[in-house]
C-alpha cells in the first residue's frame, strides 16, 4: 500500500486527528504516558520562542502509521550554534515509543523527507524505550547518517507486583523500612492516597511545588518546578493527564501540611514514579521509603502490575526501587548526524572527544588521586575515580 506523508505545526489545533493518534498509540508497544496526546500538547504549549515544532505524520489509507513531532531550534556545542531536531517532550519526558509501524522503506522515506524540510546537524531522540528482542525502526537511519550514535541514557529498576508484596520486605530494607514508619508515627504524620482529577490537579500540585521550592531541588535548580517553563508544562500535563484517570500522588501529611510526596503516572497497570520531595527539615523521617512502599500497597489494592523508577541516572542511582527491583528497562539516545557541513564537522566533534576522553579521564584521575595518596601514605597508590555517567536532566 502507497505510504502518504503530510507535515503539521501544531498537535494542539482542532483539526489533528487526535482520534487516529490515539489508535497508532495504542498499537505501538511500549508506549508510556509521555507519548500521550495531552503530555504532548503541553510541551508544545511550553515551547520558546526560539524553538519550531514540525510534525511529520505517515499514513496507509486512512490509518495513521507514523506520528514524529519534532522540535527545531539551535544549540551550541563548544559555543558554535548547530540547527538540532529533538523529539517534542525533551527534557521533561522521561520514557518514550518511538510511533511508528512503519517497515524500513517507509522509515528510510521518512528520514529523506525530514532532511529535506529540515535541513539540520543533528537528530537526536532521548529516552526512547524498544521492545526486548526486536530490532528497532532507527537502525536503518545509522546506515544513512554521517556519523551516528546509539547511547545507554539509563537502566530503569522496575518492581514486579506479586502476592509476595503482602509480606513485609526481608533484609535491609525491611528494618529501614520499620524506622522509618516508628519515627513517622512518633511525629505523627499520616500518608495519604491522591487520585486527582483536572479541577483538583492544580491544588495538588501548588501543594507539591511548595515542597520542592523549599527542598535540595528547590536550592539546586534541578527539580520539575525549577523555571517558569517546566511549571506551565507540568501544570498543564498534568492537569490534562488527570483529567484521563492517570495521576496518581502518595504524600506524607502534618497536621495538614504535605511535607513529603511522590508523583506518578499509572497507565496500563503500569505506575510510573516520576518525581519526589521533601521538606528539609523532615530529611530524617525516611519518608520516600515509605511512600514508595505505598505505591506497593496501593498497586496490590488495585491490580496494578508493575512499579517502575520513571528515570535514574546511569550510574550511581540512588533511587530506592533498586532495593525492590525485579528487573530493568533500557533507555537509550539515538544521535543522528546529517550529510550537512555542520553535521560532519558536529560528528568530527564527537569522534575527536572520544579519542581525547580517555586520556582526559586518566589525567583526572591521577590529578584527583595525588592529595589524597599525600594524605596518607607516600606508598599507598592513588585511587582512579569511576568514569562519571550522564547527568540527569532532573533528579529523580
Amino acid at each position: 500500500m502507497v505510504m502518504r506523508f503530510e507535515w503539521r505545526t501544531s498537535l494542539c489545533a482542532a483539526d489533528f486527528p487526535a482520534t487516529a493518534y490515539e489508535t497508532l498509540r495504542l498499537h505501538v508497544a511500549d508506549h508510556t504516558p509521555f507519548n500521550h496526546l495531552g503530555w504532548l500538547c503541553a510541551a508544545e504549549q511550553a515551547l520558546e520562542k526560539n524553538q519550531c515544532l514540525h510534525v511529520l505524520l505517515g499514513w496507509e489509507a486512512e490509518a495513521l502509521r507514523l506520528c514524529l513531532p519534532l522540535v527545531s531550534s539551535r544549540e551550541r556545542f563548544a559555543g558554535v550554534p548547530f540547527r538540532v531536531l529533538r523529539h517534542l517532550g525533551y527534557p521533561l519526558a522521561d520514557r518514550l515509543a518511538l510511533l511508528s509501524l512503519l517497515g524500513a522503506e517507509g522509515m528510510r522515506d521518512a528520514l529523506m523527507l525530514i532532511r529535506q524540510r529540515l535541513p539540520h546537524a543533528l537528530l537526536q531522540l532521548n529516552e526512547l524505550s524498544e521492545p526486548a528482542g526486536e530490532e528497532s525502526a532507527l537502525t536503518d537511519w545509522m546506515a544513512r547518517s554521517s556519523t551516528a550514535e546509539r547511547r545507554l541514557s539509563c537502566r530503569v529498576p522496575v518492581h514486579l507486583i506479586s502476592d509476595a508484596d503482602q509480606q513485609e520486605v526481608s533484609g535491609d530494607p525491611r528494618y529501614k523500612l520499620r524506622r522509618a514508619r516508628k519515627r513517622i508515627a512518633a511525629c505523627g504524620a499520616q500518608v495519604r492516597r491522591i487520585t486527582p482529577d483536572a479541577l483538583s490537579m492544580p491544588t495538588v500540585l501548588q501543594a507539591l511545588q511548595e515542597v520542592e521550592s523549599v527542598s535540595w531541588k528547590g536550592d539546586e535548580g534541578v527539580g520539575i518546578f525549577a523555571t517558569d517553563h517546566s511549571r506551565q508544562w507540568i501544570q498543564n500535563a498534568f492537569t490534562a493527564l488527570a483529567a484521563q484517570g492517570l495521576v496518581r500522588v502518595v504524600i506524607l501529611e502534618l497536621d495538614g501540611r504535605c511535607i513529603s510526596y511522590r508523583l506518578g503516572l499509572l497507565e496500563q497497570g503500569r505506575l510510573y514514579d516520576y518525581n519526589l520531595a521533601f521538606l528539609p527539615q523532615h530529611a530524617d523521617l525516611g519518608s520516600g521509603r515509605v511512600l514508595l512502599e505505598e505505591w506497593i500497597r496501593w498497586g496490590l489494592d488495585e491490580q496494578w502490575h508493575w512499579i517502575d523508577a520513571s528515570r535514574v541516572s546511569l550510574e550511581n542511582s540512588s533511587h530506592q526501587l533498586h532495593e525492590r527491583m525485579t528487573g530493568q528497562l533500557e533507555h537509550w539516545r539515538w544521535s543522528f548526524y546529517s550529510w550537512r557541513p555542520s553535521g560532519l564537522l558536529l560528528g568530527l566533534g564527537l569522534r575527536l572527544w572520544y579519542c581525547v576522553k580517555p586520556a582526559l579521564q586518566k589525567w583526572r584521575a591521577q590529578r584527583a588521586g595525588k592529595p589524597k595518596a599525600a594524605n596518607t601514605c607516600a606508598t599507598q597508590p592513588a585511587t582512579s575515580s569511576t568514569t562519571p555517567g550522564l547527568a540527569p536532566r532532573r533528579a529523580s
